[in-house]
């Protein structure tokens, strides 16, 4: 699956830019679009046409101690290592080591809709942000609208000093 990059999230302003938005933004700050630091780059499946959302750790903290629910998709073992500070944490694993490698929860989304319904509104976060882009992905292509991907994952949150 292709996925496009078509719009980014401007954090300062809290709004979706378009490609036009894009171009006036750097042009007005002569920055080139691959020199973008301040902007969160989001995704757009270019069958679905949705848009999966990432947030820095600290906006996923925020989110958190505003009561908004920590779906972590490592594994039970890695979430026993250490997780986000959520007061309610939903474990799914997005993905399962084996060994022939990992293999990807064949009821992913089955056991998430069992835990939370697609009016909720989540921060998913993962080891390194991989795991989670993936997960959000599924859960924003299946109809849930206020998922937040937690960029960086468990690793950022623990290196930006979140704990």
């Amino acid at each position: 699956m292709a996925l496009r990059i078509r719009k980014l999230w401007h954090l300062e302003s809290d709004k979706i830019l378009s490609a036009s938005d894009m171009s006036r933004y750097c042009y007005g700050h002569s920055t080139k679009l691959h020199e973008i630091k301040l902007l969160r780059v989001f995704f757009i499946n270019s069958s679905a046409a949705e848009i999966v959302i990432t947030v820095d750790v600290h906006k996923a903290k925020d989110l958190l101690q505003s009561g908004h629910p920590y779906l972590e998709v490592r594994t039970e073992e890695e979430l026993k290592k250490g997780h986000a500070d959520a007061e309610k944490i939903v474990n799914i694993p997005y993905m399962f080591f084996k060994p022939e490698g990992r293999m990807k929860n064949p009821r992913f989304v089955e056991e998430v809709l069992a835990a939370c319904n697609k009016d909720d509104h989540l921060v998913v976060g993962c080891q390194s942000g991989v795991r989670s882009l993936g997960a959000t992905t599924d859960l924003v292509n299946t109809g849930f609208k206020h998922v937040f991907n937690m960029d960086g994952g468990y690793a950022a949150w623990v290196e930006k000093g979140s704990l």
